[in-house]
């Protein structure tokens, strides 16, 4: 089967060896229970989807939203991709790649530096100093976090995505601190770190692919960025939560910037495994119950049992949300609009609990949030030509998208006389 899809993979490649593969992107978004592939043509700042393909993954094959069988990942890979090929046309070798799970670690941090001449203005190189400072004390943040979360364990990390929240002189906000002159800079960085175990798996998944792999981007952070875009006066300030698989992942945007990220190993997966101990059947037969407690067509003697499985599974989803929206202590509030993205959050229960309940009443929200599926329509500057990119279950691969053409941009030196894109290549990983 693995040859078979291999061959159509290459068929379409050498079909269309003669077009220009820098106009084209893979998404690939591998998920603890979909691989969804998107492929993606560049129009300047905008991309349109021309390629969709989609193929479901094994028990075995991810664990909490990691790679845990690279063999049988790479078949299931090159389904989605055959699929997505099939429908563009065209074979395109360079590919994003989505990174989620516990261990992923997103933060903002804040570095203060004292200048030792405040009366000399600041220039691109000292502040491409000062942004390397503050990248190396997340590092060690981040470090010393999963060193805790594993017991203790010694484990190599990468930096996998960064992105500039803040810079303030003496006090003042400012987003051009070239010129500027001051004692103390002050400068808050988003930054993602991933163990490398699965970073390799990545690697090894896109050399087995015979992909070029452009970047490897944090999950939440790549929802983040499909909902900013490329609008220069976005503001937006929205939770966005990724309910996969395996895990829920979350970003929170404020003013059009990512203010950090939260994960934490639960997802559809869980609600699943509720039902399979309650009734005391397999995987299969659970995961066709709960969807049929979506549709209203479950039969009555399941009905009590399952959703009271259900409801004590949801208790412990709630509590890590809880947890995870509490992390960000650093905001005087929490936005109100919480946007819902991934298989996981199809489930009625759950976005009736959060819509319902007051859950949110000992966190730091000034009103009730509003509770909405993120629309792949309403994602800035991705457009969907093929028409099968309908629902909120592809957020995470247009983000993934998003990401690439930052990168690209970012690698050509696309708008290279602003602060912003200067600062952006800094940042690149």
């Amino acid at each position: 089967m693995l040859n078979k899809l291999k061959g159509i993979h290459k068929a379409v490649t050498d079909r269309r060896q003669s077009a220009d593969t820098n106009q084209y992107l893979v998404g690939l978004d591998i998920g603890t229970e979909y691989v969804k592939a998107l492929i993606g043509r560049i129009s300047g700042d905008d991309i349109e989807i021309i390629g969709v393909g989609r193929a479901h993954q094994a028990l075995a094959d991810m664990q909490a939203g990691a790679i845990s069988d690279i063999t049988a990942v790479v078949q299931n890979c090159e389904s989605a991709l055959a699929q997505a090929e099939q429908q563009a046309g065209v074979s395109s070798r360079t590919v994003v790649i989505g990174i989620a799970g516990e261990l992923v670690k997103g933060t903002t941090i804040t570095v203060k530096c004292n200048r030792q001449s405040a009366d000399i203005p600041l220039d691109i190189d000292e502040v491409s100093q000062i942004i390397s400072l503050v990248q190396d004390k997340a590092a060690e943040k981040a470090k010393k976090q999963l060193f805790l979360d594993m017991g203790g364990k010694d484990v190599e990390i990468r930096l996998v995505n960064s992105a500039l929240v803040s810079i303030e002189i003496d006090g003042y906000p400012v987003t051009n601190p070239l010129g500027f002159q001051g004692k103390e800079v002050v400068v808050e960085l988003y930054t993602a770190f991933a163990p490398m175990i699965h970073i390799g798996a990545l690697e090894r998944t896109a050399v087995e692919l015979d992909l070029d792999l452009l970047a490897v981007a944090a999950e939440p952070f790549a929802v983040a960025r499909s909902v900013i875009g490329n609008d220069p006066n976005q503001n937006k300030s929205a939770i966005l939560m990724d309910v996969g698989g395996g895990t829920t992942d979350i970003a929170i945007v404020h003013e059009g910037g990512v203010q950090g990220t939260e994960m934490f190993g639960i997802g559809g997966r869980a609600f699943t495994r509720a039902i399979e101990r309650e009734k005391g059947i397999d995987f299969t037969e659970a995961e066709k119950l709960k969807l049929k407690v979506d549709s209203n067509t479950i039969p009555e003697h399941h009905k009590a049992s399952i959703e009271d499985a259900l409801q004590k599974t949801l208790d412990v989803w709630m509590s890590g949300i809880d947890l995870a929206l509490g992390e960000f202590d650093g905001l005087d509030y929490l936005p109100h609009q919480l946007l819902l993205c991934g298989g996981g959050s199809s489930l009625s229960l759950l976005v009736d609990r959060l819509k319902r309940e007051s859950w949110y009443s000992d966190l730091a929200f000034t009103k009730r949030p509003q509770i909405k599926h993120i629309d792949p329509k309403q994602v800035y500057g991705i457009k969907d030509a093929t028409g099968d990119v309908a629902d909120h279950t592809f957020i995470t691969a247009m983000g993934l998208l998003r990401v690439g053409l930052d990168t690209l941009q970012q690698q050509e030196g696309k708008d290279t006389g602003t602060i912003r894109q200067k600062i952006d290549r800094m940042l690149r990983v």
